[in-house]
């Protein structure tokens, strides 16, 4: 359980590190890119603590899939960029290609059990 807290984390960091990037070209760049840079040193790190469990393609999947839907999410509300229906057909696919690999997560232990008795 505490490995999903770590993938949760490394997610959050990669959106607030990824999102900093539009700041940090405008306002501050050196500090900007700094923290821009802090956090996105954090995401992997938590990452890596995540993926001692999770397994590796499961792991990266979600923390890029849910990462590029929240950043885009937080693009479109905060940055006011635009979203057209490609784009959010495009994220509706993702979303359900996050819900499919995570689902697949749960089998896989059942999946396990039966090779060892075969």
């Amino acid at each position: 359980m505490r490995s999903w807290f770590y993938l949760l984390a490394a997610i959050l960091f990669e959106v607030v590190g990824t999102t900093s990037m539009k700041f940090a070209a405008e306002h501050a760049p050196v500090l900007g890119l700094l923290l821009m840079y802090s956090l996105i040193g954090l995401s992997y790190y938590f990452l890596a603590l995540a993926v001692k469990r999770v397994p590796v393609g499961v792991a990266y999947a979600l923390w890029e899939g849910i990462g590029i839907v929240l950043i885009t999410a937080i693009s479109v509300t905060w940055l006011g960029e635009s979203i057209g229906l490609y784009k959010a057909l495009g994220l509706a696919v993702m979303i359900a290609g996050i819900l499919l690999i995570k689902s697949g997560t749960r089998a896989a232990p059942e999946a396990r059990g039966q090779e060892v008795l075969a």
